[in-house]
């Protein structure tokens, strides 16, 4: 006998007490934030959504990262080399990021998250 379960929508942990609609209403801006520079239309518009400033400084992260692989891209060989793995790192990073934002849920970054939450914007 199969046990059918309710449908559940994730809820973003840490997220201060009242902002539940935060998430819902934000969801598609905080995914944005993933998609290159555009981080920084959530990270100016949604000043008070914990949610979309969360996902838009990962984004940014991103970004910083994107630009420095680009430079490190010109060295010929060695620089071929880690600029073809460091962008597939990262845009398997944004894809994840995209998804889970658009999802509706809080997804740190391995490594990278710590930074972005020592961000003070």
């Amino acid at each position: 006998m199969m046990k059918f379960m309710p449908e559940t929508k994730p809820v973003s942990p840490n997220l201060p007490a009242g902002k539940a609609g935060d998430v819902e209403e934000n969801k598609a801006l905080a995914a944005i934030g993933y998609l290159w520079i555009l981080f920084l239309v959530p990270l100016l518009t949604k000043k008070d959504s914990p949610f979309a400033q969360f996902h838009a400084k990962q984004g940014m992260i991103l970004f910083i990262l994107w630009i420095a692989v680009w430079l490190v891209g010109w060295v010929p060989i060695l620089g071929w080399m880690i600029g073809f793995l460091g962008s597939i790192l990262l845009l398997v990073l944004s894809i994840v990021g995209f998804l889970k934002a658009i999802q509706g849920e809080r997804w740190e970054m391995p490594v990278l998250g710590e930074y972005a939450k020592k961000l003070k914007i």
